[in-house]
């Protein structure tokens, strides 16, 4: 399965990404190809990776096992149906990680008979430590699924999915879900200097501190409410901080942040779906 030619249509944050990840997991370089329009972001792919990087999508695409599309969803619909031609004589398996982009949209761009399936990855596949949610629907065989599961097993771990619609919730979640935490890291470091902190002390600190929650987190020894509860002893210091997240409203606030991410998520996909404008 690591012999498996990959192409990769993008090459921004979430295509360095897995690229980045992949490499880190055994695939070799020239088992990669980038399709990247951005100059400056095709020598940056070939410099730091050692990959081919190429403008050209349709050679990124030829004679890849999988091409996984990881542009822009508003750019998702002009990218596929300009390989559609070398989709449809090859066939290879379509991995969109493109946003809110419906399989049925997806579909239509490459052509009759080309697989198609959905995951939403996040950004820590930059260091393995990613987490993919897969969908695929029925058309899509066992062996394409296999290979799905190896490039999302290669940049951390997975789930599958048992509807597409769930899609959006992943992406309210993990997709997104980084920024939620820097930003709370971020914000306790500042109030930690208004405590006292020299700024990189601070900084060091909170990033350790997400670093260590994401650990035990991961580890499987207890759930989340479980964890929160063995570092909140009865009286403490935590109990009083978390008495004020409560009263702030953290979890409502926490439910409308999510709402509000899985909602544009459908609406960059509908944006997505929209015929293309005739030049």
């Amino acid at each position: 399965m690591s012999d498996l030619q990959l192409a990769i249509l993008g090459g921004g944050h979430m295509g360095r990404a897995l690229v980045a990840g992949l490499l880190r997991s055994g695939t070799r370089p020239e088992r990669i190809g980038v399709g990247e329009s951005a100059e400056d972001a095709r020598g940056a792919l070939a410099s730091d990776f050692g990959v081919t990087a190429t403008p050209d999508n349709a050679r990124a695409v030829d004679g890849a096992a999988v091409v996984v599309v990881a542009v822009k969803p508003t750019e998702t619909q002009a990218v596929l149906k300009g390989v559609s031609v070398v989709l449809r004589a090859q066939r290879p398996l379509v991995l969109s990680v493109a946003a809110g982009v419906r399989l049925a949209s997806l579909e239509g761009w490459c052509g009759e008979g080309v697989p198609v399936m959905r995951a939403m990855p996040n950004r820590a596949a930059l260091v393995g430590a990613g987490a993919t949610a897969l969908y695929a629907p029925p058309s899509v065989g066992a062996a394409q699924r296999a290979a799905a599961e190896h490039i999302a097993r290669g940049v951390g771990g997975f789930v599958w999915l048992n509807e597409e619609d769930q899609l959006d919730a992943v992406t309210a979640l993990s997709g997104s879900g980084l920024a939620y935490f820097f930003l709370l890291a971020e914000y306790m470091a500042e109030a930690a200097e208004g405590l006292g902190l020299a700024p990189p002390v601070a900084r060091i600190l909170a990033a350790a501190t997400l670093h260590g929650a994401g650990v035990l987190a991961h580890s499987g020894v207890a759930d989340l409410a479980r964890l929160r509860a063995e570092v909140a002893s009865p009286g403490g210091t935590t109990e009083a901080a978390l008495g004020v997240l409560t009263a702030a409203d953290l979890k409502g606030t926490v439910e409308r942040a999510l709402a509000a991410a899985a909602r544009r998520g459908r609406e960059l996909g509908d944006l997505a779906g929209r015929p293309a404008e005739r030049p």
